[in-house]
């Protein structure tokens, strides 16, 4: 696949591309109409593509708890015996709750953790079936709104007979740039994980009392043009951190909904260590 239009791609997923300049510019660069048609389904999401994770053995549930500006959702995983585990927020991207997230979160509950992925969306009426509908509503979000709704599902975990009090969290994309914003603004995260998302300001990282792991595709110039800053930040305040550069990978290379950007070799290797990392800071 041309890396050019893997970028356009990109950058009408992130920025305010409507789809009818994305398709014009998709047409220019792969010569037709035809042609422009026929690399669609191998670059967008399709849901339809999802990994599934059994939940057979795992306890599942959608619960509701209260958001700064409406009700918010979430749904969660554990394994089924009924006992105390640790914690981890699993943050969706900028299409809200949607089949794959839903499948990450198993993947951490058969990891052995009490896995609750809440929907950035809810307070708007949930997510959309259609991505560019979803990715127009992330646009009438709030910042602030959305992080104070990120924070106050640990309210919800501590009010669990299920959750033993340690917290840790990992995001993707717009999530990975939530991970980051919680890793400053939750001083009990113990643990906070971050898939190629928008580093915090360095003046913020001082806040930080949780361990860090980055993880990015080397690919992913938008996102990595952040990655100096952040870490000169992390060193000079003696915060525990893991940065690792996927040579060859895309942004959103951990995606399986994504055919042509998900990366199945970086994207094993990077959960493997996401769940060593939450062995080792929240076990």
């Amino acid at each position: 696949m041309d890396q050019r239009i893997i970028n356009l791609y990109d950058e009408y997923t992130h920025a305010p591309l409507s789809r009818q300049e994305f398709l014009r510019r998709l047409i220019m660069l792969t010569g037709s109409t035809a042609a422009a048609l026929s690399v669609l389904p191998l670059i967008e999401v399709n849901q339809a593509n999802a990994a599934v994770t059994p939940a057979q053995d795992l306890f599942t549930e959608y619960i509701k708890y209260p958001g700064v500006n409406g009700e918010m959702q979430a749904y969660v995983a554990r394994p089924k015996a009924e006992k105390k585990y640790a914690a981890v927020v699993v943050i969706h991207e900028n299409r809200g709750l949607n089949a794959h997230i839903e499948d990450v979160t198993r993947r951490a509950a058969q990891a052995g953790y009490l896995a609750i992925a809440p929907n950035a969306l809810a307070p708007l009426g949930g997510t959309p079936a259609n991505e560019d509908e979803a990715r127009t509503k992330f646009q009438q979000l709030k910042a602030e709104d959305s992080l104070q709704n990120f924070i106050r599902v640990f309210d919800h975990l501590a009010t669990r007979n299920d959750c033993n009090g340690k917290y840790g969290c990992v995001g993707f994309c717009w999530g990975g740039a939530m991970a980051n914003s919680l890793a400053v603004n939750v001083p009990s995260l113990k643990a906070a994980v971050a898939f190629y998302g928008r580093q915090p300001d360095a003046a913020d990282v001082p806040k930080i009392k949780a361990a860090v792991q980055l993880h990015y595709g080397g690919l992913d110039e938008r996102v990595n043009a952040g990655i100096p800053a952040y870490e000169e930040a992390l060193k000079k305040n003696n915060i525990p951190y893991e940065i690792y550069v996927y040579e060859g990978a895309n942004h959103a290379f951990h995606n399986d909904t994504a055919p042509t950007r998900y990366n199945e070799a970086a994207a094993k290797l990077a959960w493997k260590r996401t769940i060593d990392f939450f062995g080792k800071y929240l076990g």
